[in-house]
C-alpha cells in the first residue's frame, strides 16, 4: 500500500488519532508504511464507533494537507511498535472516546466548527494521558498537525464564530 493511497483514506482519521497519534506519511516518499501503521489507518475509524461527532470539510481538507506536508523526520515515528500500541489502546478505548466525542459535540454550542474543534480537543485532554508510551513521538507530531491546522484553519475563517473556535483550540492538549 502506498503512503499517498493510505495518507487520503485517512483524512477523518487525523482527527480521531489526534487522540494519541498523529497524522499520516506523505506523497514524498514511496515506502509503505510497518503493517501495524496500515492497519491503525485502515481500521481506527471502526475503533472509535462516533454517532454523532462531525469533522467538517474545511478542517478535513487543512489536516489532511498539513498531513501531507509531514518532513521525513515526522514520518519516521511511525514505526511498528508505536503503531501496535496505538492499535491496542484504541481497541480496548475507542468506544468510550467515542462516546466522549459524541456526547461533547451534542453538548457543544453550534456552529458545526465550533463542536468540533471543543469536543475533539477536550475529548483528546481528557484520553491522551493514558495513551501507551510507545505513542508519545507520535503525538508530538499530532500536535504540531493539530496546531497548524488550527492555525490556518482561524485565519483563513470567514465565520467569526469559526475563527474564535479555532483560536481557542490551536495551543492543543
Amino acid at each position: 500500500m502506498s503512503l499517498s493511497r493510505t495518507a487520503r483514506r485517512a483524512v477523518l482519521t487525523t482527527v480521531l488519532v489526534c487522540v494519541s497519534t498523529p497524522a499520516f506519511p506523505s506523497t514524498a516518499q514511496a515506502a509503505p508504511l510497518p503493517p501495524a501503521c496500515q492497519e491503525a489507518l485502515l481500521e481506527t475509524l471502526d475503533k472509535f464507533p462516533v454517532v454523532d461527532f462531525t469533522v467538517p470539510d474545511k478542517a478535513k481538507n487543512t489536516m489532511t494537507a498539513q498531513v501531507l506536508g509531514l518532513s521525513e523526520a515526522d514520518q519516521a515515528v511511525f514505526t511498528e511498535v508505536a503503531c501496535a500500541a496505538w492499535n491496542t489502546w484504541a481497541t480496548r478505548n475507542g468506544q468510550a472516546v467515542a462516546t466522549d466525542l459524541d456526547s461533547r459535540y451534542r453538548n457543544a454550542a453550534g456552529p458545526v466548527c465550533n463542536k468540533f474543534a471543543r469536543s475533539a480537543l477536550a475529548t483528546i485532554k481528557k484520553h491522551a494521558p493514558n495513551v501507551p508510551a510507545e505513542t508519545r513521538e507520535m503525538e508530538r507530531v499530532a500536535k504540531t498537525v493539530w496546531r497548524d491546522s488550527m492555525e490556518k484553519l482561524a485565519a483563513d475563517a470567514t465565520n467569526a464564530d469559526c475563527r474564535t473556535a479555532y483560536n481557542a483550540v490551536k495551543a492543543g492538549w
